[in-house]
């Protein structure tokens, strides 16, 4: 594949609005998750939530699809000059040039939720103003998008669980390749919802304490919400040597089990190695991986097997869902924010509340960071049906 360059992009989750405040947490080795506090729901486990949602609802003119997630969207999108970036692509390239490619898993759920608690006690009926194409619908994200900037290109959203928002750059490179589009701007956004939350829970797949990551006593997911923004297009003819570029994507469905990964990874290890063929890249040449890695015992155990096999103990690799939370639909561009700080900025992750690795597992897991100079990195994303995406992003110099 052609490299292409991540132009700009930005993360708003549990830790703050932006780059700086992620940057700032995967440097400090610092956590955003708090208790769950939702009372009379006696769930216990920890959450990655975003304050002030709730009481910052969108504008009039985008009022038919304000909810949560998209709140979350705007807000996002706000940071780090990404909407500017984006409204001067368009300026440059004409709306139809510009494409959108998002991830959710649960889109606007919550107001679904929270209408039927509102039903008609008589009728059943839900509220008047429940609109379900602009809040709950899956598409609802990149309508909203679309809307807010006025564009009239390419838009669609992927929704395959966890590793929604890590295809959607590999949807878009294809969009870019093939000419239909200039610039696509991809992301993912997900929002916390009952569904969620309880959904995991019922799974017994959440902890009661902060996740911790490949830790040899491990307990489970802590969920979190957030937002990732990233504009793809062509490489300029100049680039600085701390651009970041993708490089490559490997996708593939191992269709193993509804929510159990393949317990050696075939699916994950399938992915990694289609990855590395489409950046032209050998197993040596990988300087660090970010883990899908959600602290539950099959999911981190499947992974580890699949990246030792692939890697051995070489490659330092580390979660960073210890801070953030597991963000679902949004953690595959999250998690390539965190990859494209990691090789501007020179450090490698470490995993925070990860107090010791599992011995089972054979691979060389950060649990601080530490300076480097990464030139290649590697992110997984795997989701419920055996829905698998990697991506490799490298230095520009």
């Amino acid at each position: 594949m052609t490299p292409l360059h991540l132009a700009h992009h930005t993360v708003t989750s549990c830790v703050g609005d932006g780059l700086a405040p992620l940057r700032n947490a995967l440097l400090a080795g610092t956590s955003g998750l708090k208790p769950y506090h939702i009372a009379g729901l006696g769930l216990d486990t920890w959450i990655g939530e975003i304050p002030g949602l709730d009481d910052t609802p969108l504008p009039p003119a985008l009022a038919a699809y304000d909810c949560r997630n998209n709140r979350l969207a705007l807000r996002a999108l706000e940071a780090d000059g990404v909407a500017e970036a984006l409204r001067e692509r368009i300026a440059r390239h004409g709306p139809r040039r510009i494409g959108i490619v998002l991830g959710t898993s649960t889109s606007g759920i919550l107001s679904t939720e929270l209408a039927y608690r509102q039903r008609d006690p008589q009728s059943g009926a839900l509220p008047p103003g429940f609109f379900y194409p602009g809040t709950h619908s899956t598409y609802s994200l990149a309508a909203f998008v679309r809307e807010a900037f006025a564009l009239e290109g390419p838009a669609c959203v992927v929704s395959t669980a966890c590793s929604s928002s890590a295809k959607v750059f590999a949807a878009a490179a294809r969009l870019i390749h093939a000419g239909l589009i200039d610039v696509a701007l991809v992301g993912g956004v997900d929002s916390l919802c009952y569904t969620t939350l309880h959904g995991f829970a019922s799974l017994e797949l959440t902890a009661a304490e902060p996740c911790r990551p490949y830790d040899a006593e491990r307990k489970g997911i802590s969920i979190g919400e957030g937002a990732a923004f990233a504009l793809l297009e062509r490489p300029p003819t100049s680039l600085d040597a701390s651009a970041v570029l993708l490089l490559g994507s490997g996708e593939s469905s191992d269709a193993h089990h509804m929510s159990s990964p393949h317990p050696e990874g075939l699916g994950a290890r399938l992915a990694m190695e289609a990855a590395l063929a489409e950046a032209g890249l050998d197993v040596d040449a990988i300087d660090y991986i970010n883990l899908h890695g959600t602290a539950t015992p099959n999911n981190d155990a499947a992974e580890g097997c699949a990246v030792a096999a692939l890697f051995g103990a070489r490659v330092p690799a580390s979660s960073t869902k210890g801070i953030t939370g597991h963000t679902l639909g949004a953690a595959g561009a999250l998690e390539a924010s965190v990859c494209a700080l990691a090789l501007a900025d020179g450090f490698l992750p470490g995993s925070p509340n990860t107090r010791s690795t599992d011995p089972a597992i054979p691979i060389d897991y950060l649990l601080t960071t530490r300076s480097a100079a990464p030139r290649h990195a590697m992110s997984n994303s795997f989701g419920f049906g055996g829905s698998n995406c990697s991506l490799v992003f490298g230095r520009a110099g």
